[in-house]
Protein backbone atom coordinates (compact mmCIF):
# COMPACT_ATOMS: atom_id res chain seq x y z
CA UNK A 1 0.00 0.00 0.00
CA UNK A 2 1.22 3.30 -0.82
CA UNK A 3 1.94 5.43 2.88
CA UNK A 4 3.04 8.77 0.72
CA UNK A 5 -1.17 9.08 0.18
CA UNK A 6 -3.30 11.02 2.46
CA UNK A 7 -5.79 8.28 3.74
CA UNK A 8 -9.37 10.03 4.79
CA UNK A 9 -9.75 8.52 7.91
CA UNK A 10 -13.41 8.18 10.53
CA UNK A 11 -11.78 7.30 13.56
CA UNK A 12 -14.62 5.04 16.23
CA UNK A 13 -13.69 4.97 19.90
CA UNK A 14 -10.54 7.06 19.34
CA UNK A 15 -9.28 7.56 23.23
CA UNK A 16 -5.86 9.48 23.34
CA UNK A 17 -5.42 8.62 19.71
CA UNK A 18 -3.20 5.53 20.06
CA UNK A 19 -3.72 3.51 16.57
CA UNK A 20 -3.66 7.06 14.95
CA UNK A 21 -0.28 7.77 16.73
CA UNK A 22 0.89 4.19 15.46
CA UNK A 23 0.25 4.72 12.24
CA UNK A 24 1.85 7.40 11.87
CA UNK A 25 4.84 6.13 13.38
CA UNK A 26 4.71 3.67 10.37
CA UNK A 27 4.84 6.64 8.14
CA UNK A 28 0.82 6.34 7.14
CA UNK A 29 -0.32 10.32 6.50
CA UNK A 30 -3.96 10.53 7.78
CA UNK A 31 -6.31 12.56 6.58
CA UNK A 32 -9.56 12.83 9.43
CA UNK A 33 -12.83 13.26 8.72
CA UNK A 34 -14.46 12.69 12.50
CA UNK A 35 -13.26 11.34 15.64
CA UNK A 36 -16.04 9.40 17.08
CA UNK A 37 -14.94 8.98 21.42
CA UNK A 38 -18.08 9.31 24.40
CA UNK A 39 -15.52 9.68 27.24
CA UNK A 40 -15.62 13.55 27.76
CA UNK A 41 -11.97 12.64 29.29
CA UNK A 42 -10.55 11.51 26.46
CA UNK A 43 -12.87 14.33 23.91
CA UNK A 44 -11.25 17.12 26.39
CA UNK A 45 -7.85 15.25 25.90
CA UNK A 46 -8.30 15.27 21.77
CA UNK A 47 -9.53 18.66 21.85
CA UNK A 48 -6.30 19.59 23.61
CA UNK A 49 -3.86 17.47 21.28
CA UNK A 50 -6.19 19.37 18.42
CA UNK A 51 -5.22 22.95 19.55
CA UNK A 52 -1.94 21.92 20.71
CA UNK A 53 -1.38 20.88 16.57
CA UNK A 54 -0.67 17.64 17.95
CA UNK A 55 -3.36 15.88 16.31
CA UNK A 56 -4.93 16.77 12.91
CA UNK A 57 -8.40 18.60 13.29
CA UNK A 58 -11.46 17.38 12.74
CA UNK A 59 -14.95 17.22 14.32
CA UNK A 60 -15.64 15.05 17.37
CA UNK A 61 -19.02 12.76 17.19
CA UNK A 62 -20.09 11.49 20.81
CA UNK A 63 -21.75 8.59 19.82
CA UNK A 64 -20.77 5.48 17.66
CA UNK A 65 -24.61 4.15 17.51
CA UNK A 66 -25.58 7.61 15.70
CA UNK A 67 -22.93 8.69 13.67
CA UNK A 68 -24.36 9.84 10.43
CA UNK A 69 -21.80 7.12 8.46
CA UNK A 70 -23.97 6.99 5.62
CA UNK A 71 -22.86 10.63 4.73
CA UNK A 72 -19.49 9.99 4.04
CA UNK A 73 -20.33 6.39 1.91
CA UNK A 74 -17.15 6.22 -0.72
CA UNK A 75 -15.54 9.01 1.17
CA UNK A 76 -13.66 6.74 4.01
CA UNK A 77 -10.13 5.53 2.64
CA UNK A 78 -9.71 3.57 6.54
CA UNK A 79 -11.69 2.76 9.42
CA UNK A 80 -10.01 2.95 13.00
CA UNK A 81 -11.76 1.55 15.80
CA UNK A 82 -10.49 0.62 19.36
CA UNK A 83 -13.74 -0.80 20.12
CA UNK A 84 -14.96 -1.71 23.99
CA UNK A 85 -13.05 -4.47 25.45
CA UNK A 86 -15.19 -4.91 28.12
CA UNK A 87 -17.07 -7.87 26.63
CA UNK A 88 -14.57 -10.05 25.97
CA UNK A 89 -11.81 -9.33 28.63
CA UNK A 90 -10.61 -12.11 31.05
CA UNK A 91 -11.23 -9.40 33.47
CA UNK A 92 -14.83 -9.19 33.53
CA UNK A 93 -17.64 -11.49 33.15
CA UNK A 94 -17.19 -11.91 28.99
CA UNK A 95 -21.15 -11.53 28.99
CA UNK A 96 -20.09 -11.19 25.09
CA UNK A 97 -23.04 -9.86 22.79
CA UNK A 98 -24.87 -9.69 26.07
CA UNK A 99 -22.48 -7.08 27.54
CA UNK A 100 -24.37 -3.35 26.72
CA UNK A 101 -20.95 -2.12 26.00
CA UNK A 102 -20.77 -4.25 22.90
CA UNK A 103 -20.25 -2.05 20.03
CA UNK A 104 -19.84 -4.07 17.01
CA UNK A 105 -23.18 -4.58 15.50
CA UNK A 106 -23.51 -0.89 15.35
CA UNK A 107 -19.69 -0.42 13.98
CA UNK A 108 -20.98 -3.12 11.29
CA UNK A 109 -23.95 -1.26 10.66
CA UNK A 110 -21.46 1.47 9.84
CA UNK A 111 -19.14 -0.64 7.79
CA UNK A 112 -21.83 -1.35 5.76
CA UNK A 113 -23.35 2.53 5.45
CA UNK A 114 -20.27 4.13 4.16
CA UNK A 115 -18.12 1.01 2.88
CA UNK A 116 -14.23 2.08 3.75
CA UNK A 117 -11.55 0.45 1.36
CA UNK A 118 -9.53 -0.45 4.84
CA UNK A 119 -10.37 -1.11 8.35
CA UNK A 120 -8.26 -1.61 11.52
CA UNK A 121 -8.80 -2.08 14.61
CA UNK A 122 -7.76 -3.20 17.92
CA UNK A 123 -9.02 -5.22 21.26
CA UNK A 124 -8.02 -7.42 24.21
CA UNK A 125 -6.59 -11.21 23.71
CA UNK A 126 -9.26 -12.46 25.19
CA UNK A 127 -11.80 -11.37 21.96
CA UNK A 128 -9.54 -13.96 20.14
CA UNK A 129 -11.88 -16.80 21.92
CA UNK A 130 -15.08 -14.72 21.83
CA UNK A 131 -16.73 -12.67 19.68
CA UNK A 132 -13.93 -12.65 17.08
CA UNK A 133 -15.18 -15.42 15.09
CA UNK A 134 -18.72 -12.99 14.44
CA UNK A 135 -16.62 -9.87 13.49
CA UNK A 136 -14.60 -12.22 10.61
CA UNK A 137 -18.35 -13.50 9.51
CA UNK A 138 -19.56 -10.32 9.22
CA UNK A 139 -16.79 -8.84 7.54
CA UNK A 140 -16.66 -11.60 4.87
CA UNK A 141 -20.49 -11.33 3.97
CA UNK A 142 -19.80 -7.37 3.92
CA UNK A 143 -16.82 -8.67 0.82
CA UNK A 144 -13.74 -7.52 3.41
CA UNK A 145 -10.76 -10.34 3.38
CA UNK A 146 -8.95 -9.65 6.70
CA UNK A 147 -5.71 -10.54 8.71
CA UNK A 148 -5.42 -10.36 12.69
CA UNK A 149 -2.24 -11.05 15.09
CA UNK A 150 -1.47 -10.71 18.94
CA UNK A 151 0.82 -8.14 19.30
CA UNK A 152 2.49 -6.70 22.62
CA UNK A 153 4.21 -3.35 24.20
CA UNK A 154 6.54 -5.92 25.25
CA UNK A 155 7.77 -6.88 21.55
CA UNK A 156 8.24 -2.86 20.95
CA UNK A 157 10.56 -2.69 24.40
CA UNK A 158 7.97 -1.64 26.97
CA UNK A 159 8.64 -3.34 30.33
CA UNK A 160 4.90 -5.24 30.53
CA UNK A 161 3.07 -7.65 28.36
CA UNK A 162 0.23 -5.48 27.13
CA UNK A 163 -0.75 -8.11 24.76
CA UNK A 164 -3.31 -6.98 22.40
CA UNK A 165 -5.11 -8.39 19.28
CA UNK A 166 -4.99 -6.21 15.80
CA UNK A 167 -7.23 -6.95 12.92
CA UNK A 168 -7.04 -5.71 9.39
CA UNK A 169 -9.51 -6.04 6.71
CA UNK A 170 -9.28 -5.04 2.98
CA UNK A 171 -11.70 -4.76 0.03
CA UNK A 172 -11.81 -7.95 -1.75
CA UNK A 173 -10.21 -7.95 -4.70
CA UNK A 174 -12.15 -9.00 -6.96
CA UNK A 175 -15.30 -7.32 -5.38
CA UNK A 176 -16.72 -10.96 -4.28
CA UNK A 177 -18.09 -11.55 -0.86
CA UNK A 178 -16.35 -14.40 0.85
CA UNK A 179 -18.37 -17.42 1.59
CA UNK A 180 -18.23 -18.64 5.63
CA UNK A 181 -15.23 -17.34 8.01
CA UNK A 182 -11.76 -17.15 6.44
CA UNK A 183 -9.32 -18.80 9.48
CA UNK A 184 -6.75 -16.14 8.34
CA UNK A 185 -5.59 -15.68 12.90
CA UNK A 186 -1.86 -15.33 13.09
CA UNK A 187 0.46 -14.40 15.73
CA UNK A 188 2.51 -11.95 14.96
CA UNK A 189 6.12 -13.40 16.00
CA UNK A 190 5.25 -16.25 13.21
CA UNK A 191 4.52 -12.86 10.46
CA UNK A 192 7.47 -10.33 11.95
CA UNK A 193 10.58 -10.14 10.58
CA UNK A 194 12.96 -11.78 13.75
CA UNK A 195 13.21 -9.22 16.65
CA UNK A 196 16.67 -9.41 18.03
CA UNK A 197 16.37 -9.53 22.35
CA UNK A 198 16.46 -6.18 23.82
CA UNK A 199 17.93 -4.69 26.94
CA UNK A 200 16.33 -5.67 29.90
CA UNK A 201 14.80 -2.66 32.30
CA UNK A 202 17.61 -1.15 34.45
CA UNK A 203 20.17 -1.87 31.66
CA UNK A 204 21.87 -0.26 29.33
CA UNK A 205 20.10 -0.38 25.43
CA UNK A 206 21.99 -1.57 22.85
CA UNK A 207 23.68 1.02 19.87
CA UNK A 208 20.57 -0.76 17.49
CA UNK A 209 17.83 -0.73 19.80
CA UNK A 210 15.07 2.61 19.63
CA UNK A 211 14.38 4.34 22.67
CA UNK A 212 12.56 1.68 24.61
CA UNK A 213 10.56 3.91 27.05
CA UNK A 214 7.17 4.37 25.88
CA UNK A 215 5.98 7.99 26.68
CA UNK A 216 2.70 9.19 27.46
CA UNK A 217 1.08 11.88 25.02
CA UNK A 218 -0.79 12.82 28.34
CA UNK A 219 2.97 13.68 29.47
CA UNK A 220 4.87 12.90 32.60
CA UNK A 221 3.52 11.14 35.40
CA UNK A 222 0.17 11.18 37.21
CA UNK A 223 0.96 10.66 40.38
CA UNK A 224 -0.42 13.77 42.25
CA UNK A 225 -1.78 15.48 39.38
CA UNK A 226 -5.16 16.51 38.35
CA UNK A 227 -7.52 14.22 37.19
CA UNK A 228 -5.42 11.64 37.98
CA UNK A 229 -7.75 8.70 38.00
CA UNK A 230 -9.49 9.99 34.52
CA UNK A 231 -5.90 9.94 33.22
CA UNK A 232 -5.16 6.52 34.62
CA UNK A 233 -8.00 4.67 32.71
CA UNK A 234 -7.29 6.71 29.72
CA UNK A 235 -4.12 5.09 29.28
CA UNK A 236 -5.68 1.85 30.18
CA UNK A 237 -7.96 1.43 27.78
CA UNK A 238 -5.75 3.06 25.27
CA UNK A 239 -3.20 1.50 22.72
CA UNK A 240 0.46 1.75 22.77
CA UNK A 241 1.30 3.58 19.44
CA UNK A 242 4.06 1.73 18.90
CA UNK A 243 2.49 -1.67 18.96
CA UNK A 244 0.01 0.10 16.73
CA UNK A 245 2.92 0.70 14.65
CA UNK A 246 4.15 -3.12 14.69
CA UNK A 247 0.66 -3.93 14.02
CA UNK A 248 0.11 -1.93 10.78
CA UNK A 249 3.80 -3.24 9.43
CA UNK A 250 3.45 -6.99 9.59
CA UNK A 251 -0.68 -7.32 9.20
CA UNK A 252 -0.19 -4.63 6.05
CA UNK A 253 2.59 -6.45 4.75
CA UNK A 254 2.24 -7.91 0.82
Amino acid sequence: MDNSKKLRCLSLCTGYGGIELGLERAGVSLQPIAYVEREAFAAANLVAKIEAGKMAEAPIWTDVKTFPYSDFYGRVDIMLAGYPCQPFSAAGQRKGEADERHLWPYIANGIAACQPRLIFAENVEGHLTLGLKNVFEDLGRMGYSYKAGLFSAEEVGASHRRKRLFWLAMEDSNGTRLEGLKRDVINSKGWAQPIRPVASPGFCQHEWERPRTIKSELGGAVNGVRNRVDRLRLLGNGVVPHTAELAWRVLNAD
